[in-house]
């Protein structure tokens, strides 16, 4: 339980899933460390140095996490790595003398975020192909659901809803890819000592027919990872700038669906909106209100995430020589709440997309009054086809635009169809009839059903794969 009586971060209860927090939890770092500190004896009991009763020892007080000694220890010391070690050191009569035998503490600490960063990771990609499939489900349900399409906020020519929400699936594909292929390749400090070169473990094994690169490799084998081939006294923080930049990349992908959406729910469009509960209130001022709360908070905390890349990028940057202390108090915050703030930008946009209202009444109305002005590039390409000049139709065609605009702004409906058939410069080449089926823009969206569809189907591709590819590091 937390004390509502000091600071709490929106993290720890507001944000992001239980399972983002308890893998980010100080229990399950603590954990990790211990997880590292027994990958290293044990390669080290295989090489020799240590004996299999002392590994038994600290295998059996691998989860044995005591807090309360930790605090002391650390109140002593002022190393939150020592007081661990040396609380998990008590617990073990038999092992706890060879604990962190030729390390420092980066070998620890780095290896057990490069484990926490993998888990984190897997949690992102599930999350993402969640997201997804729902996408697709929407998408194949509104392939060609024709809408208005809007180009510099002002209307252009039609598009379907399913199209417009393949923009943001392809966009969260890529953002996968991104995130699938840091997971596989995500690699930690590995076990090379103060500076990176070895040394204390070269010393260790003097005699040994195992070479510090073997027990690295071993150790790193047990954990389940790869190790950099070089580094200093900490892993490289570019890792940790491009985790940073793939999250910062799903972060950019919900905004600009959750800003359309915020500008889809305006009444002036009133196409799209959030499900709103029965007793939810809007504003606390106004009772009518019904605002996008949850796509706005998908935007504050989408903006809030593309920031942190910026304290990774300095991390990388600025990690002098052999390395600076300077990282280490931003990455206890940029690292959890970077993968909660995409953890939760991730289901909620989910929960958005399955619960999505689409205002069928208000997209053709919208088509009715708007439509007819994007049909005229396909009246005038027949028009030419039938004989006319093409210069003179367009003067034709945009003075009865213009006139029609005022109508149209006014709320009346559009008529410009009326105008148009109703011209004898134009209906000299064209039956009325066919001026009028030409500006019914119902069908005038081209191959965005077929291209809506084929993205869905590419997303339930990557689904049926995830099915055989297991999420756990």
């Amino acid at each position: 339980m937390f004390d509502y009586e000091t600071f709490l971060s929106p993290f720890t209860w507001r944000y992001g899933s239980a399972a983002m927090r308890r893998l980010w939890s100080e229990a399950h770092r603590r954990r990790l460390l211990r997880r590292v500190w027994v990958a290293l004896a044990r390669a080290q009991m295989e090489a020799g140095l240590v004996t299999p009763e002392q590994v038994a020892d600290l295998e059996a007080h691998q989860d044995e996490v005591d807090f309360e000694r930790a605090a002391q220890w650390e109140a002593e010391t002022h190393h939150d790595l020592v007081a661990e070690l040396r609380t998990f050191a008590e617990q073990c009569p038999v092992g706890g003398a060879i604990l962190h035998l030729g390390a420092t503490s980066q070998d620890i600490l780095d290896n057990a975020d490069a484990l926490r960063l993998r888990e984190a990771l897997a949690l992102i990609e599930g999350a993402l192909r969640e997201l997804l499939a729902a996408l697709a489900g929407r998408i194949e349900e509104t392939a060609e659901l024709v809408c208005m399409g809007y180009t510099h906020l002002q209307p252009a020519e039609p598009t379907t809803v399913g199209y417009r929400l393949a923009q943001y699936a392809q966009d969260l594909l890529v953002d996968l890819g991104a995130v699938a292929r840091l997971r596989a390749t995500l690699r930690g400090k590995g076990f090379k000592g103060a500076v990176g070169t070895s040394a204390a473990a070269a010393q260790l094994l003097t005699g040994s027919e195992r070479t510090p690169a073997e027990v690295e490799a071993r150790a790193m084998a047990l954990l389940g990872l790869e190790a950099f081939p070089v580094a200093t006294q900490v892993a490289p923080r570019k890792q940790d700038w491009e985790v940073l930049v793939a999250l910062a990349g799903i972060a950019q992908s919900v905004y600009r669906f959750a800003f359309d959406l915020r500008l889809l729910q305006s009444p002036p469009i009133g196409e799209w909106s959030e499900p709103f509960g029965r007793a939810q209130v809007g504003s606390s001022a106004m009772p009518f209100k019904r605002n996008p709360i949850n796509a706005e908070n998908l935007c504050s905390l989408a903006r809030y995430l593309a920031a942190l890349p910026a304290v990774a990028w300095g991390n990388a940057a600025e990690s002098l020589l052999e390395r600076t202390l300077d990282d280490s108090a931003n990455r206890r915050l940029i690292l959890p709440e970077a993968f909660l703030a995409a953890d939760e930008l991730l289901s909620r946009a989910g929960r958005l997309v399955r619960g999505l209202v689409l205002d069928r009444q208000a997209i053709e109305r919208n088509v009715a009054a708007y439509g007819t002005f994007a049909a005229t590039e396909r009246l005038l390409m027949e028009l030419v086809k039938a004989g006319a000049d093409r210069q003179a139709m367009h003067e034709v065609i945009r003075t009865h635009s213009m006139a029609a605009w005022p109508a149209v702004k006014a709320g009346q409906p559009n008529p410009l169809a009326d105008a148009l058939a109703g011209d004898e410069r134009i209906v000299a080449y064209l039956p009325a009839e066919r001026v009028r089926a030409l500006l019914d823009v119902a069908g005038y969206v081209g191959d965005a059903p077929q291209r809506a569809r084929a993205l869905a189907a590419e997303i339930h591709r990557h689904g049926l794969l995830a099915t055989q590819i297991s999420l756990s590091p």
